[in-house]
């Protein structure tokens, strides 16, 4: 039992000593529930609105300021015409707009009935659900309280129409988001891991003394994953619009084009794993923990982003995924162009060019 007893202690001591095995058990699982407890919410909050208000009277105005007082919208201001609706819905900002008919407050005294539309950008099908149903109540709530001070049985009543996804299939929310999720487990991990098992059987430094530069090893160990994926990246394309009937409006050059970017940006975090760790066990725990839960719960892939605390919102800036879900759908659903998703291409190529730079650096230090 002493025997026993001393094993035990020592190996109590053998972890206790090693960082890494204390990250695994304690800090991880803290980081993981906190995020969870946090992103998993389907809770509104700041949503951008615009009004479109063609009557501009007392009951439009009331409408309006009661729906933006509420803790679950932001006002993004009135639209002019109506050839600014389908502009507001490209830029990505607002996700609800809300239309009053010409005569509203007239109509509604008159007749004691008046029609509002409600316009939602359903490529995010969750969303807009909660959008225009958080919406229609407060408006019930407004006709309960107009009925009490002037009496009479008034109506007001919401048309709901939902913008790029009528029908409401997940698929146009959830293709986009796994093409990013694999796209970005696949490219990195297997980057990685292919790296440090290079490490790990000694033929990396006989690459390094080599007459090959850091940046034509890194370009050449890479580009196989890159023809690969990208192949990968149309396979989904297509299966998306013949299995599930996700179309795709924009131009398909450029949708290309960006997952090409999306895939470099993955190649390059893989590579820049691979210079920060020596075997492929932790490589593959590194690429997992800090690429799949991010893309899946800080990428706007399943949660909204503006439902989330400050923080992980902030977190959420440095997560490429985000990026190429607004530009995927985008240009899939709303058919933009370039002039819509150029500070998305924008950032991703920052992050494709930062992670290249620091992976040759490392490697030309570890080459001294």
């Amino acid at each position: 039992m002493k025997r026993f007893l001393g094993f035990v202690i020592k190996e109590f001591n053998h972890i206790l000593r090693d960082f890494r095995t204390l990250l695994i058990l304690f800090a991880m699982p803290a980081v993981q529930l906190l995020i969870f407890g946090y992103a998993v919410t389907n809770e509104l909050k700041d949503i951008n609105v615009a009004v479109f208000d063609q009557s501009g009277d007392r009951y439009t105005r009331d409408i309006t300021n009661k729906i933006i007082s509420s803790e679950y919208f932001v006002f993004d201001g009135y639209l002019e015409s109506t050839h600014d609706i389908e502009a507001r819905f490209k830029e990505g900002r607002v996700k609800q707009i809300i239309v009053f008919e010409p005569d509203f407050g007239h109509k509604l005294m008159r007749e004691k009935t008046a029609d509002i539309q409600l316009l939602a950008d359903a490529s995010d099908a969750n969303t807009a659900n909660l959008v225009v149903n958080y919406t229609s109540a407060i408006i019930q709530d407004y006709v309960l309280g107009l009925r009490t001070d002037v009496g009479g049985m008034l109506q007001i009543q919401p048309e709901i129409r939902m913008m790029y996804n009528e029908s409401m299939k997940g698929a146009y929310m959830f293709v986009p988001g796994v093409m990013a999720l694999i796209l970005m487990i696949v490219s990195a991990l297997m980057t990685s891991i292919t790296i440090t098992r290079e490490k790990e059987m000694g033929t990396m430094e006989t690459l390094l003394v080599s007459p090959l530069r850091p940046l034509q090893i890194i370009l050449g160990k890479v580009t196989p994953y890159v023809v690969l994926s990208f192949i990968n990246a149309a396979t989904i394309v297509v299966m998306g619009y013949f299995v599930f009937g996700l179309p795709v409006h924009g131009s398909l050059a450029l949708l290309l084009l960006e997952c090409l970017l999306f895939i470099s940006v993955a190649l390059a975090l893989g590579i820049f794993i691979s210079t920060m760790v020596e075997t492929q066990q932790m490589a593959m725990f590194y690429s997992m923990i800090m690429l799949m839960l991010p893309t899946i719960l800080l990428s706007g892939f399943i949660f909204p982003v503006e439902n989330m605390p400050v923080v992980l919102q902030w977190l959420s800036y440095i997560v490429p995924a985000k990026y190429f879900i607004v530009i995927v759908k985008s240009i899939m659903l709303k058919g933009t162009g370039m002039a819509f998703i150029w500070k998305e291409t924008l950032v991703l190529t920052f992050m494709m060019i930062f992670f290249i730079a620091n992976s040759v650096r490392r490697f030309k230090i570890r080459l001294a």
